[in-house]
C-alpha cells in the first residue's frame, strides 16, 4: 500500500504459513487493510498527504500537504488521560501490592504501557505478554501493537490464546521470532519458534522451544478501546478510536495546510526596475544582473522598465477565515473521537487547550473515560496476575493476591484537591466517617 515504508515491520508470510500449518485460521488477514490504513493516518503519510498534480502547462509535480498529525494527537491524548505514573494496581493482599508496585517501577511498566495504549487506540489493538528468562529467573512484560498480534483462539468473552511476532537479531542476522501463548492442562505455556529471512526455521542458542509458566491466568492481555469493531464481524481485533473520524482528520489538515499556504503565498512582493540592479560579467563577456539571493522569492525584476522604480504588492490575508475553519474541524474531531466538542477548541491565546484546562463537567469526556477505563482495567489486572503467577514458579514467595483492581489517576480532568477538601469538610460535619475518607483517597 502506498505510504508504507519498507522498514516497517508486519507479520511476514512464512510465519503466517507456519501458523496455518498448525491448523490456525488467522483473523489478521481480514483486519490488516484497516490496520495499515489507521497506521498511515497516525504517521500522516499516504496518498492524502503526498500526491502528484499538474500545473497550467501540464507539467507533473509532487505535492506535500502539511499536517499537525491530528490522528496521533487523538491517540496521545487518550494515552495521557488513561494511564500515567500515578496509576496504581492494588491487591487485597498488601504484600502483593507492595511487590507489584516495586516490580512495575523497576521495569518501567507504566510509561511503556502508556505508549502501548497510544498505539492500541490508533490501530485498534495492542497487547502485553510475558517474557521469561528462566536462567536469570526473571519475568518481564513485552509490549506489542496490532501489527505484531495474531489471536489464535477467541470468543465473545475475549482472546484465550494468542501469538506474537517480532524481529530479533541473532549473531548479526535478522530473524523473525514467533511466540505462541497456549493454554494447557497445567496452565499456560509459551512456545517459541524462530525463522531466518528466507523462512527457514532456526534454533538460536538459549531459546527454550516450550516453557511451562504454571499460570492459570492468560500470560498476555489484549489492549483495545471500548469501541465495537464495525469493520469486520466477530473479529478479536478492536477498532481505532478515530476510525469514524477520518473525514474530520482530513478537514483539520486541509484547513491547517490552507492557512499556512495563505501566509506563504501572501508575502509581500517587491518589483524593482532594471536600473536598481547592479550588473556583473558572467565569464563569457555578457553582463547579467546580480540577484539579491538565490533563495529570495520576494524581490522581482521588471525587465526594460524605468517607470515606478519600486513597486510593492501585498495581498490581503484570509487567515481569520482559515482559523475559523480549523477551529470548526478541531471541534468535529474532538466530538467524533469521544472528547467532546470543546476539548480541542482554541483558548483565549489562540492555541489548542491542554487536558488540564478542560472543565470537569464535560460529561461526554467523562463517560468515555469511564468506558475505556473498564476495558483497560481488565487488561492491566490480567497481566499483573500473570506476572505474579509466573514469578511464583520461579521461587518468589507471594501469597494469594485475592482481588486486584486499578486506581486510575483522574486528577487531570477533575479537581482532586477541591474534592478532597469537600470530603474533609463532610468528615468534620459528621456526614462522612474518617474510615470512609481514608478508603476513598488512600
Amino acid at each position: 500500500m502506498a505510504g508504507i515504508m519498507d522498514d516497517e515491520y508486519w507479520v511476514p508470510e512464512h510465519v503466517r504459513e507456519h501458523l496455518r500449518a498448525l491448523g490456525f485460521v488467522l483473523p489478521l488477514e481480514a483486519m490488516e487493510p484497516y490496520i495499515r490504513s489507521w497506521h498511515e493516518w497516525m504517521q500522516a503519510s499516504g496518498s492524502f498527504y503526498d500526491y502528484k498534480d499538474t500545473d497550467g502547462v501540464g507539467r507533473l509535480y509532487e505535492v506535500h500537504r502539511r499536517s499537525i498529525h491530528p490522528a496521533m494527537r487523538v491517540c496521545r491524548e487518550w494515552g495521557s488521560l488513561l494511564l500515567n505514573d500515578k496509576t496504581q494496581v492494588v491487591c487485597d493482599a498488601r504484600e502483593c501490592t507492595d511487590w507489584l508496585a516495586t516490580y512495575l517501577a523497576e521495569t518501567g511498566f507504566m510509561p511503556a504501557a502508556q505508549a502501548t495504549v497510544v498505539r492500541a487506540f490508533g490501530m485498534g489493538t495492542g497487547a502485553w505478554a510475558l517474557w521469561v528468562d528462566a536462567d536469570a529467573r526473571r519475568v518481564r512484560i513485552r509490549h506489542y501493537d496490532a501489527r505484531m498480534v495474531v489471536p489464535l483462539t477467541w470468543d465473545e468473552e475475549g482472546v484465550t490464546e494468542c501469538a506474537f511476532v517480532t524481529r530479533a537479531f541473532y549473531r548479526g542476522r535478522a530473524i523473525d521470532q514467533l511466540q505462541m501463548h497456549l493454554r494447557g492442562r497445567e496452565g499456560y505455556r509459551i512456545e517459541t519458534a524462530c525463522f531466518d529471512e528466507q523462512g527457514n526455521e532456526v534454533a538460536p542458542m538459549g531459546v527454550c522451544p516450550v516453557y511451562e509458566t504454571g499460570s492459570e491466568w492468560p500470560t498476555f492481555a489484549i489492549v483495545r478501546p471500548a469501541i465495537d469493531n464495525t469493520r469486520v464481524d466477530m473479529s478479536p481485533y478492536g477498532q481505532s478510536v478515530f476510525a469514524d473520524a477520518v473525514d474530520a482528520i482530513q478537514a483539520v489538515d486541509l484547513a491547517f495546510d490552507a492557512m499556512i499556504s495563505e501566509v506563504d503565498n501572501g508575502k509581500m512582493r517587491v518589483f524593482l526596475s532594471d536600473v536598481m540592479f547592479d550588473q556583473e560579467e558572467d565569464g563569457r563577456g555578457r553582463k547579467v544582473s546580480i540577484p539579491f539571493g538565490r533563495q529570495d522569492c520576494t524581490v522581482f525584476r521588471k525587465v526594460m522598465s524605468t517607470e515606478d522604480t519600486i513597486q510593492e504588492f501585498a495581498p490581503a490575508l484570509r487567515t481569520d477565515a482559515q482559523a475559523k475553519a480549523l477551529r470548526t474541524a478541531l471541534q468535529m474531531l474532538g466530538d467524533l473521537c469521544g472528547f467532546g466538542i470543546s476539548y480541542f477548541d482554541f483558548d483565549g491565546a489562540g492555541y489548542v487547550k491542554t487536558a488540564t484546562e478542560v472543565s470537569s463537567d464535560n460529561s461526554a469526556l467523562m463517560r468515555n473515560i469511564r468506558r475505556h477505563e473498564h476495558v483497560l482495567e481488565k487488561a492491566v489486572v490480567d497481566i499483573c496476575r500473570a506476572v505474579m503467577a509466573a514469578s511464583r514458579t520461579l521461587g518468589v514467595n507471594l501469597p494469594d493476591e485475592g482481588g486486584v483492581r486499578v486506581n486510575f489517576d483522574d486528577s487531570i480532568i477533575t479537581d482532586t484537591a477541591a474534592e478532597k477538601q469537600q470530603d474533609m469538610a463532610e468528615v468534620s460535619a459528621g456526614l462522612m466517617k474518617p474510615a470512609e475518607y481514608r478508603k476513598k483517597w488512600y
